[in-house]
């Protein structure tokens, strides 16, 4: 067992403690998104973490996750093709990943939440307030353009040093992979090769 697995084992643990579990939710048939949810029924508000284009959202999220459990209802999805969540479906889009949260969500049972985004989550958020108005109490935006247009893609990509986003957000190796934290990070400590190659795999 790699040493990220043994820490995903030991933080689902310590989730389940704090009162939050993993649900995979059957959004339509070939289609399952992994929730991490209150273990109880709760009345109090709900908060959706959305999380950027890497990981999952419980790594993204743990440690607001376990902050705020005690005081809202906290729910972290997992995109579809990140995590545990699995489509056979080939959209790709921000709006295939908005429509996806926000079924699961009501299916959940959510009538009204506040949504944190995080980078890519940003965009997946401001596609479900923009489509589920009803859904969606207020967004809080961390790390993202409000639009990414094609000349601040373009900036930005030649600032990284990059010719195209799949280049950067889609590594192919254990370089690749330690670049895109690095450059996705402030002052992130450089970590074991080994633990890149686990994240590459």
């Amino acid at each position: 067992m790699g040493l990220l697995k043994i820490y995903k084992f030991f933080l689902h643990g310590v989730l389940k403690l704090a009162g939050i579990s993993p649900k995979k939710i059957e959004i339509e048939p070939g289609t399952v998104v992994n929730f991490w949810v209150p273990t109880q029924t709760t009345t109090k508000p709900a908060v959706v973490f959305l999380h950027g284009f890497a990981f999952d959202g419980i790594l993204t999220w743990q440690f607001q996750a376990l902050a705020l459990a005690n005081r809202y209802s906290v729910y972290v999805p997992d995109f579809v093709f990140f995590g545990d969540s699995i489509t056979d479906k080939s959209e790709r889009s921000a709006e295939f990943q908005a429509e996806c949260i926000a079924k699961g969500l009501r299916k959940l049972g959510v009538q009204k939440c506040t949504l944190v985004g995080f980078s890519y989550g940003v965009m997946v958020g401001f596609k479900m307030a923009e489509i589920y108005p009803e859904l969606v109490h207020s967004l809080v935006v961390t790390c993202s353009p409000m639009a990414l247009t094609d000349s601040i893609s373009k900036a930005r990509l030649h600032r990284l040093g990059f010719n195209s986003w799949p280049d950067y957000l889609l590594p192919d190796s254990v370089k690749g992979v330690e670049t895109l934290i690095q450059l996705a990070s402030h002052s992130f400590p450089k970590l074991p090769n080994f633990i890149y190659k686990e994240i590459l795999e």
